[in-house]
């Protein structure tokens, strides 16, 4: 299978969207912002962008939170920033409603403010070597479950996971000149789509 044969989804209800959009794009994926429930329907896999999670909970309502969860927990989803928020099972900081998916605590702006916003040289498990991260107003994961993947540290801190069909990450790949964030996250979802169609 691929890239050509797969539909990703941005949540596209704020957020820097466009960028989360391009980069699939440049990689030979089909990208559809995603701003109504019923459009999950007919895509592979889901980005959630940054942006700010409880702003991205009130937009969502009910109807749309429930099928969302519905999604997330089959098919495959890439979090980053609020996404990874939204994501964790433990928000802290303070504590707020998720989707739950990913095993893990994360407390919400743990870096600071803006003006706190960072682009620093990462450690990670992928191949290539080390990974340019830009944290901006990033939260920090703390407690990571037994089952969860560390795929990129800064330091001693986890800052990008996977449990299954769920990426999280705690800085912003698409605002990196480094596409290997994405073409992990779009050979998952090939595996993922080739296995459902079988």
């Amino acid at each position: 299978m691929a890239e050509k044969d797969i539909t990703v989804g941005v949540l596209a209800l704020q957020g820097d969207f466009d960028a989360h959009k391009r980069r699939p794009e440049e990689l030979g994926a089909t990208v559809v912002l995603v701003r109504k429930a019923e459009q999950l329907d007919g895509i592979d896999a889901l980005v959630i962008p940054g942006g700010e999670s409880t702003t991205f909970l009130k937009l969502l309502g009910d109807k749309f939170l429930a099928k969302l969860q519905e999604f997330v927990r089959l098919k495959p989803t890439f979090g980053t920033c609020a996404g990874a928020i939204l994501l964790s099972n433990e928000v802290q900081n303070p504590p707020q409603q998720s989707l739950a998916v990913l095993d893990a605590a994360i407390e919400r702006n743990a870096y600071g403010r803006q003006v706190d916003s960072s682009i620093r040289e990462v450690s990670t498990s992928l191949p290539g070597g080390p990974l340019e991260a830009v944290f901006i107003r990033a939260p920090r994961f703390g407690r990571v479950g037994k089952g969860v993947e560390v795929l990129a540290r800064d330091g001693d801190t986890p800052i990008m996971l996977r449990q299954g069909n769920v990426i999280a990450a705690t800085f912003h790949p698409e605002l990196s000149p480094d596409t290997r964030v994405h073409k992990f996250f779009l050979d998952l979802v090939k595996q993922s789509t080739a296995s459902a169609r079988r």
